[in-house]
Order: C-alpha cells, then structure tokens, then sequence
C-alpha cells in the first residue's frame, strides 16, 4: 500500500484555511477523496490486466474480515465529515475559521486502504457533500458562480412578456427536490441552474443573454423510408415475448393465422403495386397488460376469461407488421419511459425534442400512464395518439369542460381528444373510428368440409364462466329437446354444479380446437354476456346460427352496472347489436329469452335453417360484406342508385300460377335476380342478402324495379331513369313560396342594423 504524503495534507489544510470562498474548500474536499482513492487503489491495480480500470468494480474479497474492518473505519470517516459539513452552515463567513481546522484533522484521520468494491458509495457520498455545500453557500449569501454564470447574470429578470418568471423561480427554490426530473436537466440549487431551466426546458423565464444557444443540440428529422409488406411474422413474435399467459395467447392467434396474413399481404401489395407509402415510426403501448394496471386479464385467460381485448391487440400488432412499419412494443410503465425518452421521476418535466414516434396506439390504461409520466408533454403530443376503445366514446364525455358541467364526468372520459382518436372494434358511431379485428377467411375447401361435417341437432353455448349459466336451466330444458348441447366451461377438479348434467362440456378449449367444434355445430347460443365480442363473429363465419337475447329496456350505463362508469350512453338493444343489425336473419335470430314460446321457435327456425344457401349467400364474407356496405355509402346518391341497379338482373315472369279470371293482369310482370360483386365476380344472392348488406328498405328497391319494369314496357314513363334523382323535384307544391319572394323577405332581413355577436367571436364574423 502506498501512504499519503504528510506534506500534501499539510498543504491542503493550508489552503482550506488561506482562501474564504467555500467553493475552494469543496474542491479541496473533493480533490482530496479522489487523491486518496487513487493512490490506495494503485498499487492494487499496478499488476492488474490493462483492460482492468480502477473505476471497474471487481468481485474479489480482500483482506477478509480485515477489510470489513476497514470499511467499517472509512464509512465512520465519512459520516464525520457530513457532520463537519453540518457545522459549517451555523457559521458565518469570516469568522470560526478553527472549525475548518477540525474538518481538515478530520480528514488527516483517513488511513488508506485499497477498496475497489466501495469506490461507487464513496463517490455517491462526495456528490452528497458537494449538494449540501450548495447549500451552505446559497445561506450564507457567499458570492459565487452559478452554472455556466456569475452572480450578476443570475438575476431574475423583469421581462413583461414574462410575467410568471419569478414566481416561477420561487417554486423552484423550494420545491426543485421534489421531483428527480429537475436534477436529470442540471438543476442544483442555485438561481443560475434555475434560470436555465425556467428558459430553455420550460417557457416561464426569457432566454439567458450569456448562454451559449448555439451549443444546444439540434435534433435533425429521420430520413423518410419507404413502407414494404411483410409476410414472415417471425420478428414480430419476437418482440411480443411470452411472459405472460395472455401474450402467449397473442402469439398463438398470430402463428395461426399466419397463412392467411400472408396472403392477403400479397394481394394488396399486388393492388397497390407502385403506391409508394412511407414507414411510420409506431409506438404500441398495451396498457391493460402492464404490472401498473394491475393487469386482471392476465390471470384469466386460461380461466375462462375474456379473450376479445387480446384478439384486437394482436391483430393491431400484426397488421402494423405485416404492412411494413417501423413497431416498439411497450408493456410496461418502465418500458414507456425509455421509448418515450421521458425523464425520471414523476412527470414533472417536459420532454425536450420532438416525439420520436409519429403514431402511439394504447388503451385507457395507457392513456393515464402516459399523462402522468409524460407531465407537460402529454398535452404538446396528445395529437399522436390513438386510442383503442372497445365500446366508442362520445363527445359530451370526452370534453372536460362540458363533461363536468353537464353531469357527464366519468373515469374514463374527459380527455380533449379529437373524438376520431377513439377507434373502437365494432362502427358503435360515426363520432369515433373503426378499427375492428380479423375473422379467419375459409376457403372453398374448408367450406365443403363445414357443409359435410355439419351436424343438424347439434349446439354449442357461448358462456365460459360458470357463473354465466346460473338461472338458465329452464332455457337449456327447452334447448335439450331439439339439440344435443356442448359447452367449453372452464374448471379445475370437478365439473361446475351449474352445467347440467344433459350438458356436455368440453371444458377450456384452444383456439384451434374451439374452431373444430363450431364448424361441426349448427346453433351458437349466447346467454348475454360478453357484450360484442368476437366469437359470434367466427361462429357465423363457421355456418352455425347466432342465437342472442334481446334486451328489454336496452342495456346501458344508465341501468347497467357494467356499462356505469363508460364515457358513452349508447344503448345496447341485444348481447350483439352488430350481428344483429348488419347480419341479421337467417344467420343471427335475436329474440326475448324471457319468452319461452318465441325461444322455441326461434330454436326450430334456427335448426330448420338450411347450411347450403341456394343462391350462395353463405359464400359471402362478413369482410365483404362490411367493406361493399363502407363502399356503397361512401359516393352520392346517383352512384349508389347505378351500384344497385348493377347488381339487378331482370327477367320476364317464366310461369304464372292461376290465382282468379284474370291472371293476365296481375301486377308483377318482371322477376328480378341479385348479384354483388367478390373475387371480380358476380355472386348471386337472394333479395334478403342483397338488401342486408346495403341496407336497402323495400320501397327504394321498389321503385327502381318499378321505372326498369316502365322503361321495358315503352310507356311515357321511359323518360323517368333510375339514376335520377326526383326527391323533391315534383310540381305538386300549391303553397310553396315564389323564389322572388324569399329573396325580397332576405333583403328586409339583411335591413336590419346588425352588431357582433358577443357570444361567439371564436367562430368567426357572426353578427346579431
């Protein structure tokens, strides 16, 4: 071991004692503990390797338990020393100068030893003593130099445009501890360190004359790269992981589907070949699943819980993947921070640059986690969001300010976004955006397989929780009579008391076997509960029949417990409003469960319901379906009117059945066959498909027949086309109003002196 030098202490406490500004005798404190370090580690590390530095902390005991005594000293040394330091803020500038003679014995009592293990904790308590000599110095109104400044440029300055600088600057003095985020950007203590970050991490202050703006790093944009599809989901499944049972879940649905994504990544990079698309840099933040959130769904997945919110997760993360974006994955609050670039601590700075994701999908969840770590930003960079929200949320319950007044504040509302921020799984509103989720997509194989296995008194009940099968005995009983009934309910050790015993239940199923099971069975039963999820959708597109109840009144967060507390009041007439609205009959009977006649009936319709459509409706997708009925409503009305009349076809009436003397002069003259179009093809499809999938109401049908039956007849009524549009074109208005007459009523009005409304200026010149 190499001692230290008594001459170099003796210097070093001459120098203490010469120069008054505490900021020498800091460094003198600070130059001594590194002296000392480094000259009692050397000769340890003189033999050592050259790649071993003396700031590496290395694993080996030295000394055995003399070392731990030594320790033991060292550690006594240093809280001496914080004592000392303790005593120099009671005294005053010039006088007690002794006591400096007391510290400095103080540390002449150091004995050097070599330990390389307790290097970081010795360097954590140097910067200790250098924060706490900050102190000293600001009580003792010592002059000194701030950070990057002097005394005099350090002032607060008195800048009207400025007007919460210094009570800003206040805060700061007494309160720049409470949140690590201020010594992550250089704040310590002093006004100068203040001002600083008052003027160039926040806005409160004026920029400082003195600093150096040009130094300041300038953040320069990404280059832009092009967007290309992707069909091998091995990196996305990497960077899903599976530490948790309901990311394993997510990553089974992916493996599954694999296939079919991509291929359908290959017909659209086929139809949009020579579109060029720019990747997004795109931050998924699953919010639900996080440790923070407490993360319930988790648990349960194997339990029998709901499984609709991973569904839609995993196929937001595969479709970003497959269509070439730049995706980070977050899921966890810690994982958040370090994506987002956000400081520690606990959000009370703001970020500094811009975002470094152009989109940022999470849940509520997420959003909550984001505004408390993100601080000031979150509001900067709220426009980058989006928010996947299963059942929609209204405008009333996303503005704050309304929201409060009105009585409409909830827990998951009040967010000032855009409401088209909210993408929800099922079109709830026009307010929010559609996002969805995939169905699996038969082919023509799989579609004779379903035909050939499909088993007629077969049916399957759509409930995976025990407790959804309390009361239901009577409905099962009349459900018995005519189908053999299966069930998936989840148990343990022994089968759940309410399944009956005519019940077969299969217990928890996995995706794949679950698919199997619905492509045998004939009839889907939902008991009500869950509300709008997935399964109805894949039964359906499994041939089996949709029974669901109707809810009387409708559900919703007025009456409902599960819907109170949403930020939506809409109400939910059935267990699937969508199935029930945009698919309907024959493939979803909704009908009131309370009454046991018509839910026989609806069990006899729905096993008498034939599993081969005559004209090929079954063919048909839900994804077709839903994207001609997007397509349709989506051009003016003269375009929708030439779509429906491409899709008729119209033919004389083959064979009449005598129904009275004069047959020849029964109405219907014309027949007329529907086809829409999937695949580049006509698909045939009976009336009630046609009219289902663009929501057609019988009379607007009517009338198009009606003027192709005229025009085929060369009546005078050829001239009346049906692309036309005659809605409020006829003559037939004897108390209608002269247009001369509206302007002369106009020009009295405008007549009218007329002065700025004083209710409305932020919408522009309204006048009153």
């Amino acid at each position: 071991m190499i001692s230290v030098n008594s001459e170099c202490i003796t210097m070093t406490r001459r120098c203490l004692l010469t120069f008054k500004p505490f900021r020498i005798f800091v460094a003198g404190i600070g130059f001594f503990s590194l002296c000392f370090l480094m000259t009692s580690l050397g000769g340890q590390f003189s033999a050592k390797r050259l790649a071993d530095s003396p700031f590496s902390i290395r694993t080996e005991v030295l000394g055995g338990l003399e070392s731990r005594g030594v320790l033991r000293k060292i550690s006594d040394m240093l809280e001496i020393i914080m004592k000392r330091i303790d005593t120099l803020s009671k005294m005053s500038n010039s006088s007690e100068s002794h006591r400096l003679e007391e510290l400095s014995s103080a540390l002449h009592s150091f004995q050097p030893v070599g330990l390389v293990e307790r290097i970081q904790a010795i360097a954590q308590n140097v910067s200790d003593m250098a924060i706490r000599m900050e102190q000293i110095l600001k009580k003792t109104n010592i002059p000194a130099r701030g950070r990057d400044g002097v005394a005099g440029q350090c002032e607060v300055p008195k800048d009207p445009r400025y007007p919460d600088c210094a009570s800003k600057v206040d805060w700061m003095r007494g309160r720049w501890t409470s949140d690590p985020c201020y010594a992550f950007y250089g704040v310590d203590g002093s006004d100068c360190s203040f001002l600083i970050y008052l003027s160039e991490v926040e806005w409160f202050c004026p920029p400082l004359a003195w600093r150096n703006q040009s130094s300041h790093p300038t953040t320069s944009s990404l280059p832009k790269r092009q967007a290309f599809f992707r069909s091998d989901l091995s990196l996305l499944l990497e960077r899903v992981g599976s530490g948790k049972e309901s990311l394993s879940f997510m990553r089974r649905r992916m493996r599954r589907l694999a296939a079919q994504w991509a291929a359908a990544a290959r017909r659209l990079d086929e139809r949009l070949r020579g579109h060029h698309r720019e990747q997004k840099r795109i931050l998924v933040h699953v919010g639900f699943l996080t440790e923070e959130s407490g993360d319930v769904f988790s648990p349960k997945v194997l339990k029998g819980g709901p499984l609709g919110e991973m569904v839609q997760w995993a196929d937001i993360l595969t479709t970003l993947h497959v269509l070439g974006h730049n995706l980070k994955i977050s899921l966890s609050v810690k994982e958040l921070q370090g994506s987002l670039g956000v400081p520690p601590g606990r959000g009370s700075c703001p970020l500094i640059g811009p975002l470094p994701f152009d989109l940022i999908y999470t849940d509520y969840h997420g959003l909550q986690q984001m505004k408390q770590h993100m601080g000031l930003s979150f509001r900067q960079h709220r426009c980058h969001i989006r928010v996947i929200d299963t059942f929609g949320t209204e405008p009333a319950y996303n503005n704050e300010e309304y929201a409060t007044v009105n009585g409409y504040r909830t827990n998951w509302g009040y967010w000032n976004l855009n409401c088209k921020q909210y993408m929800t799984m099922f079109p709830h509103t026009p307010d929010n955006s559609f996002m969805g989720f995939v169905t699996e997509e038969l082919n023509q194989t799989e579609r004779l397989m379903i035909q050939r296995d499909k088993v007629n008194n077969m049916a399957v009940v759509y409930g995976k929780e025990a407790s959804m099968w309390k009361g239901k005995e009577k409905l099962l009983s009349i459900l018995h009579r005519y189908m053999d009934i299966h069930g998936t309910v989840y148990y343990e050790a022994q089968r759940p008391p309410e399944v009956p015993a005519f019940v077969r239940n299969h217990g928890l199923l996995p995706q794949q076997e679950l698919q199997q099971l619905l492509r045998k069975a004939k009839l889907f039963l939902g008991f009500g509960f869950p509300y709008e999820g997935p399964a109805p959708l894949e039964a359906i597109a499994n041939g089996c029949v949709f029974l669901q109840p109707k809810f009387s009144p409708p559900h919703s967060s007025l009456n409902h417990e599960f819907f109170r507390g949403k930020p939506t009041s809409r109400e939910v007439s059935s267990q699937h409003p969508y199935t029930e609205q945009y698919i309907g009959k024959p493939h979803v009977i909704t009908v009131d469960f309370n009454n046991s006649q018509e839910f026989e009936t609806a069990v006899q319709d729905g096993k008498a319901c034939k599993e081969t459509c005559p004209r090929q409706c079954s063919s048909l997708t839900d994804q077709r379906k839903l994207q001609l009925f997007t397509e349709f409503y989506a051009v003016s009305y003269e375009r929708q009117q030439a779509i429906i009349l491409s899709g008729l076809e119209q033919h004389k009436v083959s064979r009449r059945r005598p129904r009275g003397p004069d047959t020849e002069n029964t109405k219907r003259k014309y027949t007329f066959k529907y086809h829409v179009q999937q695949g580049g093809q006509r698909l045939a499809v009976c009336k009630l498909t046609f009219m289902s999938v663009f929501q057609l109401t019988n009379s607007r049908l009517q009338v198009i027949q009606e003027k192709l039956g005229s025009q085929s007849e060369g009546t005078e009524q050829v001239v009346r086309s049906p692309l036309e549009d005659l809605r409020g074109k006829h003559k037939n208005r004897p108390h209608s109003i002269h247009p001369a007459v509206r302007e002369g009523i106009r020009e009295h009005i405008l007549s009218f002196p007329r002065q700025p409304n004083h209710y409305s200026r932020m919408k522009g010149d309204v006048e009153k």
